[in-house]
């Protein structure tokens, strides 16, 4: 697909930006790498080579009966029972780098939990004997996911919303706007934190309630936009040529108005990720046990005696926020008219 002169142009500014530029290659290494969790960090094996046939417990679950046990139980591959089944059939095993998964215990630890870092343990454990570096690579992935499907929603609705206030104007842009006020006006950390506690909050409940104050943010930008554009000339000749008013809106006016709303999106990213960590901190988000950045940081705030735990934590949230804040920076130099 061939871009047009004007999106060349921005695509050249924003490689210019080199921070920016570097740091959107970076976010997506580590966001890649961490869509293949299971496949770095895991209690099975990647690969089985048993009595002449392959097994892949990775993606599937086998019943140590596959390989010669006495009971239909999920395989242990690390216990010396079915290692010693395996190898008595000349078979072996490929290990993914980091042998534990987010859930799993290290049950061989010398000292009581929270171990500190060591040779089976990069980032050592938390107080419940599980690997942090296993836990903050799955965290990672949860949180990028999770921002990234709260903000290409939210940013949907919010498009929407400005665009009908800001094309139509009249008492649908006041109405909507004394609606935003006062939505906007209530106390939204409180209000998850009363919402999550009604339920047992899990991925899904936390995007649905998350999703109820997110979408507001693009709404002013966009009501702006349309605000404008509805009466240049190019609308006006389309109106008169007798063009629908929703073609107009979204065929017309709206690609001008994406311009300011990629600029908001990677600060939204942001601003959606530190909210679900601090709900984590706060314990009204993810289950318990799931992997969490803000559980990861609750956890060092109780344990002072394990600094390993705040500052893997804190590196981790530290540079992924900082490399979107790169990025949100050069995307807006980019989009920005005046260049």
């Amino acid at each position: 697909m061939t871009l047009s002169p004007l999106n060349q142009r921005r695509f050249a500014l924003f490689k210019a930006h080199k921070r920016g530029w570097w740091s959107l290659w970076i976010f997506l290494t580590l966001f890649i790498l961490s869509l293949g969790a299971e496949l770095i960090a895991n209690d099975k094996p990647i690969v089985v080579r048993f009595d002449g046939g392959w097994y892949f417990p990775v993606v599937k679950r086998y019943p140590e009966t596959v390989f010669g046990g006495e009971f239909p139980l999920q395989a242990n591959y690390k216990g010396p029972y079915i290692q010693e089944l395996i190898e008595k059939k000349d078979g072996w095993m490929i290990w993914p780098p980091i042998p534990f998964h987010h859930s799993s215990i290290n049950y061989d630890l010398q000292v009581p939990a929270p171990a500190p870092p060591s040779r089976d343990n990069w980032l050592g454990t938390d107080d419940q004997g599980r690997d942090v570096l296993a836990r903050v690579i799955y965290g990672f992935r949860i949180s990028v996911l999770f921002a990234l499907t709260l903000t290409l929603i939210s940013s949907v609705i919010g498009v929407i919303a400005g665009a009908l206030q800001g094309f139509y104007g009249g008492w649908v842009d006041l109405v909507g706007q004394r609606v935003l006020e006062i939505w906007s006006g209530l106390p939204v950390l409180y209000l998850l934190i009363i919402l999550a506690s009604f339920v047992q909050p899990n991925f899904w409940w936390l995007l649905g309630i998350m999703l109820l104050f997110s979408w507001m943010s693009l709404v002013d930008v966009v009501r702006a936009e349309f605000l404008r554009g509805r009466n240049l000339e190019y609308v006006r000749a389309a109106r008169a040529l007798g063009m629908r008013n929703g073609a107009i809106m979204f065929r017309h006016i709206l690609p001008n108005a994406m311009v300011s709303t990629m600029t908001f999106m990677p600060f939204i990213l942001t601003g959606a990720i530190g909210t679900l960590t601090a709900l984590d901190f706060l314990g009204f988000g993810l289950p318990p046990g799931a992997p969490s950045l803000g559980e990861l940081v609750a956890q060092g705030k109780s344990n002072l005696q394990a600094p390993w735990l705040g500052i893997s934590a804190f590196m981790v949230l530290a540079v992924m926020l900082t490399l979107l804040v790169f990025i949100g920076e050069a995307a807006r130099d980019a989009f920005d008219p005046r260049k």
